[in-house]
């Protein structure tokens, strides 16, 4: 499986779209500093996830996510799905 996931910085507000093979793997990733584009916002919790049969589909919908560029889109996300 794959995933598509949201990260919130606990340390600023800022939000991280990524997609991976193994969230559990990926998120001690980001949050170790292990990751170039988030070691200085740590830590990071998941606020939003989905999974994918193929790599191709959560990386397409990972784009889609990073497309729509306005916090009020992906809050309202979360809120559909909690």
């Amino acid at each position: 499986m794959f995933c598509t996931y949201i990260l919130k910085s606990l340390s600023n507000g800022k939000y991280y779209i990524g997609s991976c093979d193994d969230i559990n793997e990926r998120i001690k990733k980001h949050n170790s500093g292990n990751v170039k584009s988030t070691k200085n916002f740590i830590p990071w919790k998941i606020v939003h996830k989905e999974f994918f049969g193929a790599r191709g589909s959560a990386t397409k919908r990972e784009r889609q996510l990073k497309s729509w560029k306005s916090r009020k889109a992906l809050e309202k996300l979360f809120k559909e799905h909690f």
